[in-house]
């Protein structure tokens, strides 16, 4: 039996190797779209048809995933995912990769990430509470180490891209879930408690379904906080699935390019992460988090809409990695505190169901601005929505609820061991340098 130290660290560590080579298939996948096809359409819509399936199973999922268990759900989602991507090079190779087969592909994987991830954030609580981890600090920890493997992934990508092709890239993707899946499966200990694979509570599946989505439609700054990003979130997957790689591929020409801006942007991220892991327990969470959230979005669409090279765009790249380190830890806390543990896995599926449902969506208005009127144009038009979606944390007062003293439930607090939270509403500012497992 694994020790509390050891599940919690198995965790980490498996989430990190999954968003390192996440990061790596984040970046090979459009430019292999866009070397074979030259069309910003097409990519668009292959993006749209990894993102739905992920949106879909992550908000019906949270039902099965008390049924089956969180550990059992993220080594099984693993696995499908490493074959899923694992096809792909496989079928390029002996020359039968089709559009189709690339679709379906990619497709599989993401239905699979959408359970997966909500697996691993209800395993969070369960592992990092025995191992006496504050919320704050585990949440931080756990936000860290996701943005550091994308450090690794992004400029290795460009690379493997260069040196051999987009489709051996997949490859290691693949192999990264495989990974992802023995390590939990050795080392995070099965729960006794809900999500372990016991039922939490009676009812039907479409009973649990509908409690988990009652819970969040009554909780405002919930709703809140996915209103703002399912807008922040469209916009960025127009940014990181399409606009950016097409202003690469027609500015620079370079995947190595590529990878190096979400290598800057990583930087950034895990500087400012490992900024707001020290100062942040002592300052209050609404305005660090409104204020990062401002500069680690429109800035980087303004850049590439006015610049020609690539200089000033990794300037603004580090600033808004800066600023997108500091809103993962407050959004994670704020969630966990705000989630009984009994309905973790549907509260936060169906959050994270509505704050990422604009992603799929993001893909095809990327791709359809693009098309339309140029790439610039479309950064400049999708960089003035984002500044305005970002006000809304100045501007409601119903984000006041996410300082420490307005949670919920705050009087209980010593009756439920703490655990760290992962922002079910987790930004593509905060993933622009790729999708995490």
């Amino acid at each position: 039996m694994s020790s509390p130290r050891a599940g919690i660290a198995s965790l980490l560590t498996a989430n990190g190797v999954s968003m390192a080579g996440t990061s790596m298939s984040f970046l090979a996948v459009p430019w292999f779209v866009l070397v074979s096809t030259g069309s910003a359409v097409m990519t668009g819509l292959l993006a749209f048809a990894e993102m739905l399936p992920y949106v879909l199973v992550q908000g019906l999922g949270g039902p099965l995933i008390d049924r089956i268990g969180a550990r059992r759900m993220s080594v099984a989602t693993d696995l499908a995912a490493a074959v899923a991507m694992g096809s792909v090079p496989f079928f390029h190779a002996a020359e039968l990769l089709s559009l189709p087969t690339l679709v379906a592909a990619v497709a599989i994987a993401g239905a699979s990430r959408g359970a997966g991830d909500t697996a691993r954030e209800v395993l969070l609580p369960q592992v990092a509470g025995p191992a006496r981890l504050p919320l704050d600090r585990a949440s931080g920890l756990y936000d860290g180490i996701h943005r550091l493997a994308g450090l690794v992934g992004a400029p290795a990508a460009g690379i493997l891209i260069a040196a051999t092709s987009a489709p051996a890239v997949l490859a290691v993707d693949s192999a990264t879930f495989a990974i992802s899946a023995a390590l939990i499966a050795a080392f995070v200990p099965v729960a006794g408690r809900a999500g372990s694979g016991e039922k939490a509570g009676g009812g039907s599946y479409a009973e649990k379904l509908r409690a988990g989505f009652a819970h969040l439609r009554q909780d405002r700054l919930l709703v809140a906080i996915a209103a703002m990003i399912v807008v922040t979130n469209l916009l960025d997957q127009a940014y990181a699935s399409v606009l950016l790689p097409v202003w690469v591929r027609t500015e620079l020409d370079s995947p190595v390019a590529l990878g190096t801006l979400s290598a800057v942007f990583g930087v950034g991220a895990v500087a400012g992460n490992a900024l707001m892991a020290w100062v942040g327990p002592r300052l209050p969470r609404r305005l660090p988090f409104a204020i990062s959230f401002l500069v680690c979005g429109a800035p980087r669409f303004i850049a590439l809409a006015l610049a020609s090279s690539l200089a000033p765009v990794l300037a603004v790249a580090l600033a808004s990695g800066l600023g997108a380190g500091g809103l993962n830890p407050a959004l994670g806390a704020v969630e966990y505190e705000r989630v009984p543990r009994q309905l973790q896995a549907r509260v936060l599926g169906a959050l994270g169901a509505l704050a990422w449902a604009g992603i799929p969506f993001g893909s095809l208005v990327g791709g359809g601005l693009a098309g339309a009127v140029g790439v610039r144009p479309a950064l400049l038009a999708c960089g003035a929505a984002y500044f305005l979606a970002t006000l809304a944390p100045f501007v409601f007062p119903v984000w006041r609820r996410m300082e420490r003293s307005a949670r919920p439930g705050a009087e209980e607090e010593a009756a439920t061991p703490p655990g760290p939270g992962s922002a079910r509403g987790e930004t593509m500012c905060e993933r622009n340098s790729g999708t995490p497992h």
